[in-house]
């Protein structure tokens, strides 16, 4: 969402109700009338949702808040999400190009449809119909577990050489489900996104996939892949219910303490 710039000028109130020389903030009636819901980018939002079968993943920076109260922080705050940003779309596109040519690349299934910056969070949405069946979703989901990877083994220490006290780790979660376009395509709402959001702040884990539509034991052609660094928990989850399906690092799971574990149960 774009920022909303109104061209705010000064106007002298009553006199007789506020005294001499009190003075409001004003605006055109044409600009106060275009304080609406058009301001929000989502086009027209009357229009009928187009229906998709999608998987949603949210990146989330730990720490990234306590990084932007440090001294100065608006000096360090623009070039650390610069470098981000850019490392991270470079990173994620990476991990899905087979081969190139001078004129072509060629994918691993395909690229997500849809991103949204918020804040230090990013939305991404891909439409799993034309990711060559479930092997392709599952290479999706292995392809981010090797961003945040790769977060912590090398852009971390690239970045710690400009800023100080960078987020210390890039956290995911994935989930599938049905979403709905608004106003043609501007946004997108559905369950899976919100469970992504949540997945990826579970506990003191990087990482969390939804089991809903996302059957390991189903893909024995996987094995040795995805599935050997992953393990099959309940668990609640804030918000969603209080008996979720997912599948968590086994690494991260075994470094939990014991009481935080407890909070895991095998289905």
């Amino acid at each position: 969402m774009p920022r909303i710039a109104f061209n705010y000028t000064q106007a002298e109130a009553d006199p007789s109700v506020y005294g001499s020389g009190f003075t409001f903030n004003a605006l055109s009636k044409r600009e106060f009338a275009a304080f609406n819901p058009s301001v929000l980018g989502l086009g027209d939002v009357s229009r009928d949702g187009e229906y998709i079968q999608a998987l949603a993943a949210f990146f989330d920076l730990e720490g990234f808040t306590d990084f932007c109260s440090q001294v100065d922080s608006h000096l360090v705050i623009p070039e650390f999400l610069s470098r981000y940003l850019n490392w991270l779309f470079q990173t994620l596109a990476g991990q899905f190009c087979e081969s190139a040519d001078a004129t072509t690349v060629r994918l691993w299934g395909c690229l997500p449809f849809y991103a949204k910056f918020l804040g230090d969070g990013i939305l991404f949405l891909w439409a799993t119909d034309l990711c060559c069946g479930f092997p392709g979703t599952v290479n999706i989901a292995q392809n981010l577990l090797a961003v945040t990877n790769l977060y912590a083994d090398g852009f971390l220490g690239d970045i710690r050489k400009a800023v100080s006290n960078p987020p210390g780790r890039l956290r995911c979660g994935i989930a599938r489900g049905q979403i709905i376009s608004i106003g043609g395509g501007a946004d997108y709402v559905g369950s899976c996104i919100n469970v992504a959001s949540r997945l990826q702040k579970l506990s003191h884990l990087s990482f969390a996939i939804s089991r809903r539509g996302f059957d390991l034991s189903d893909a024995p052609e996987l094995e040795g892949s995805l599935r050997s660094f992953l393990v099959l928990k309940c668990t609640s989850v804030r918000s969603i219910g209080k008996q979720e399906l997912v599948y968590i690092r086994k690494d991260e799971f075994s470094a939990l303490s014991e009481s935080e574990q407890r909070e895991f149960r095998n289905p």
